[in-house]
């Protein structure tokens, strides 16, 4: 699992750097990657950028930290993780450093990033929005890469502007599935049938005991054990009362089981019994909806529907993610071309100068500055005669008219293959259909 947590940078941002720089910590340096920005200069560009901004604000950068469970990554793959972290959080917008220290007992990722954008000159707005967004982008990244998830606390969420969470426990993941099957049932034994159908094994004796899948030991029913509401009793008597209660319909969305269309076996089956018993008709035909508009008769078809689905939601993804590449390409283009044809000027002089030491002195930063932008342009434009700013803010603008068109059409697909996989759930938990492992998806864009 990774945890991660941010604060600011007010007064020493050279002295920050230089910390995650350390050599001794980032196995000499190899685990440094820097965007937009050279770390060795790294403070200098950051304040050229903030100069920029209408309002310079209270901080000069932000400081967050990505820490990993001992043991669970490697240090290069914490390393790739951080940067996908910091490339999707800050959106292509912001200069960053990232480095993995591995001189500790656990390996953990640093990002200084500036406060300010690089390229519209908006500072980063920090705020609960901002810190469930990074959450997500990390928790999305562990499971993609097989690390174990943590859930934030919500009674202590982010009250002081400092986004962290904490490992969920075994009791705690058992609360969470108790609080969602209670409404689903209508008596304790048909509780535990459907606690076993979500994997968790029972054991019945003096107490009543549930183990989740890969849990160790364990955990009996009871109030001293789980709190009153988690008892036999106090599960009870909440679904007593939850009975009592008008079910909430939500017409926006489908859910719940139902079977293929005009499927008599399925009817017939107990699985559809017990279904008919706690769900609401109304809901099952908006999956009978989906598989009849979309001509679906058989499992096998509908397989087949997912994998199409799939496959235009994930090339869909790879687009806009080749478009947003290139996006930032651009960005970074446009500083170093900003920069360099706004210092030429001074540089010019200080070749002409008589005196270069003193020249040099009085004017450090703007050289400094002006021969990072000479030496990424050289690089980035070898055999190319350097384009104007103004034909590069005309590509940036195509390219971000691009991206909208694409995240328009990503969200699409997106809808469509979370609709197509609640069906297909639906459908297995009906009929008792084995689950085929689903691959996981990479392309996930939040």
């Amino acid at each position: 699992m990774a945890i991660t947590t941010n604060h600011t940078i007010d007064t020493t941002l050279r002295k920050a750097i230089d910390y995650i720089l350390n050599p001794d910590k980032t196995d000499a340096k190899l685990l440094v990657h820097a965007y937009a920005c050279t770390p060795e200069i790294a403070d200098i560009e950051f304040d050229c950028t903030r100069e920029h901004a209408y309002n310079k604000g209270e901080h000069l950068a932000r400081h967050i930290i990505q820490a990993f469970s001992p043991g669970e990554t490697t240090p290069e793959q914490a390393h790739e993780i951080g940067k996908r972290f910091a490339d999707e959080l800050l959106g292509g917008k912001f200069e960053y450093i990232l480095t993995t220290h591995i001189d500790k007992g656990h390996i953990h990722n640093h990002i200084i990033c500036n406060d300010v954008s690089f390229v519209d000159y908006k500072h980063i707005h920090i705020n609960e929005k901002w810190y469930n967004h990074s959450r997500r982008i990390n928790d999305r990244l562990c499971k993609e890469y097989g690390l174990s998830v943590v859930e934030p606390n919500a009674e202590r969420k982010n009250k002081n502007t400092k986004y962290e969470n904490k490992p969920t426990s075994w009791r705690a993941k058992l609360k969470t599935e108790i609080d969602k099957i209670i409404p689903q049932v209508k008596d304790f034994e048909d509780f535990l049938r459907l606690m076993e159908l979500q994997g968790y094994e029972i054991k019945r004796g003096q107490y009543i005991s549930v183990r989740a899948k890969g849990q160790e030991r364990f955990i009996r029913l009871k109030a001293q054990t789980l709190g009153e509401r988690y008892s036999v009793e106090g599960i009870t008597k909440r679904i007593e009362k939850s009975r009592k209660r008008k079910p909430i319909i939500r017409d926006n969305r489908i859910s719940l089981i139902i079977d293929i269309q005009n499927c008599i076996k399925a009817q017939e089956s107990k699985g559809y019994e017990h279904w008919a018993k706690i769900n609401n008709l109304k809901q099952a035909s908006k999956t009978l909806n989906y598989l009849t508009e979309h001509n679906i008769n058989s499992y096998s078809e509908l397989e087949s529907r997912i994998d199409e689905t799939c496959k235009q939601f994930d090339d869909t993804a790879d687009k806009f993610k080749s478009v947003e590449r290139n996006l930032n390409d651009i960005n970074i283009l446009r500083k170093h071309i900003s920069t360099y044809k706004a210092l030429r000027p001074v540089y010019d002089k200080y070749v002409k100068s008589n005196n270069k030491a003193k020249f040099e002195k009085e004017h450090q930063r703007e050289i400094i500055l002006f021969k990072a932008s000479h030496k990424y342009l050289s690089q980035e434009q070898t055999d190319r005669k350097l384009p104007t700013l103004e034909s590069v803010n005309v590509q940036r603008m195509e390219l971000e008219e691009q991206r909208q068109k694409l995240y328009t059409d990503y969200r699409k697909a997106k809808k469509e293959v979370s609709e197509i996989d609640i069906v297909k759930a639906n459908v297995d938990a009906m009929l008792h259909t084995p689950q085929r492992s689903e691959p996981t998806r990479e392309n996930q864009i939040e």
